[in-house]
């Protein structure tokens, strides 16, 4: 079972910093967030990487852009993608529904 989980968007300002919102208090796991865009709050890193036991990434593009930049610090990592466009805000419900719906079953029972 995963416990350290990394949620990855492009500008880590809207839907990774809300996964990782969501899940801060899941039991068992630690959370973290980053983006794969030039100027992301939090830059996608080769430490966060080797840090993380399970990715999860929004939109297809980015596990394209992860695997291409990132891909020797990935080493056989589960990277699920839960196709979750850029078009809501921090914190949204519509987005926190989604994200409980697309992420809860990989995670540890609560």
């Amino acid at each position: 079972m995963p416990r350290n989980v990394l949620f990855i968007c492009t500008q880590n300002r809207l839907r990774s910093p809300t996964a990782e919102q969501v899940f801060a208090e899941w039991p068992g796991i630690e959370t973290a967030s980053a983006g794969l865009g030039n100027d992301a709050e939090v830059p996608v890193s080769p430490e966060l990487l080797a840090w993380a036991d399970i990715v999860f990434v929004m939109e297809k593009v980015h596990r394209t852009r992860l695997s291409a930049k990132f891909g020797r610090h990935l080493n056989g990592k589960r990277v699920i993608c839960l196709d979750i466009p850029d078009e809501y805000d921090y914190m949204d419900p519509d987005l926190v529904r989604l994200l409980r719906q697309k992420v809860t079953r990989f995670l540890p029972a609560a």
